[in-house]
């Protein structure tokens, strides 16, 4: 009875000391609002890491440097995947601690499917895969992944993580803004194709094709490859080009008013915090 007893006691104080210690890493991957703490420390590491790997993907394009430090940067990279991998395991890890992902098992899965997640998981699975006997080709191309890493980023950057705030509250207008502009890019080149498919079969050939004017046209970029010669061909095409010019200052202005809200709710939420909730005076700095 004692043997069972004690035994229950060490593995209640084991299982304590792992809920501590994982509330600690928790704590230490949390981004961090004070500076010069461990989180801070660790988070300034993390965006540093993340920096070097982009400027070294780069560096590897340029031959002559990829030939010459071919050595140093497979070390590097080596170096690089083994931290993001200790980061997304403890991530995982302990994933369950935030809200909404409170189940060890399908808690772990929800949280393993959400885009930064994701995120961290493309930003070292190129290098895994090279283990597996893929096709060279492949591997090329999932290589690019690797620039996912400068997205890992974005958990760090407050600038960022409202940029990720603003298109989620207006996501509605936004669905909405680029739905409109498929809608015209869809009549404006079809319109287009009957009117100058005549005197241009080659570069009006189907609507299609006529598509690649109307996308250059709306966006108001009017490369010069292929442009209306008939004169209610021209008619249109600026009178498109105008229309281009409005629409897409439409989302421009849809994240504007989203930045100011967010910004004006930040601030009143920042002028709130520096007064006291029961007597209502200004805290002193």
């Amino acid at each position: 009875m004692d043997t069972r007893l004690a035994g229950n006691l060490f593995s209640g104080r084991a299982r304590r000391e792992n809920i501590t210690m994982k509330r600690r890493i928790y704590n230490i991957l949390s981004v961090s609002e004070n500076s010069g703490d461990l989180s801070w420390w660790v988070d300034i590491f993390i965006i540093a890491l993340i920096v070097l790997n982009v400027l070294a993907v780069i560096l590897e394009s340029v031959d002559s440097i990829l030939v010459a430090y071919s050595f140093q940067f497979a070390w590097f990279e080596i170096f690089s995947v083994a931290i993001f991998t200790i980061e997304y395991l403890l991530r995982l890890w302990t994933a369950n601690l935030e809200p909404g992902y409170e189940k060890p098992l399908t808690g772990r899965l929800r949280y393993a499917l959400t885009p930064l997640a994701l995120i961290d998981l493309l930003a070292i699975l190129p290098f895994y895969l090279m283990f597996m006997g893929m096709d060279l080709r492949l591997l090329r191309l999932l290589r690019l992944f690797r620039m996912f890493r400068l997205f890992k980023i974005a958990r760090y950057i407050s600038a960022l993580r409202l940029i990720n705030q603003v298109v989620k509250q207006k996501r509605e207008e936004l669905s909405i803004s680029l739905f409109l502009t498929l809608f015209i890019l869809l009549m404006v080149s079809t319109v287009m194709y009957y009117v100058e498919n005549r005197a241009q079969p080659e570069q009006f050939s189907s609507i299609p094709e006529t598509m690649w004017w109307g996308i250059a046209t709306l966006t108001t970029v009017g490369y010069g490859d292929v442009y209306p010669i008939t004169g209610l061909g021209k008619l249109l095409g600026g009178v498109i080009a105008i229309i281009g010019v409005g629409l897409f200052a439409l989302p421009a202005g849809i994240l504007a008013s989203g930045f100011s809200d967010a910004l004006s709710s930040k601030n009143k939420k920042t002028e709130q915090n520096n007064f006291c909730p029961r007597c209502g005076q200004k805290l002193q700095d």
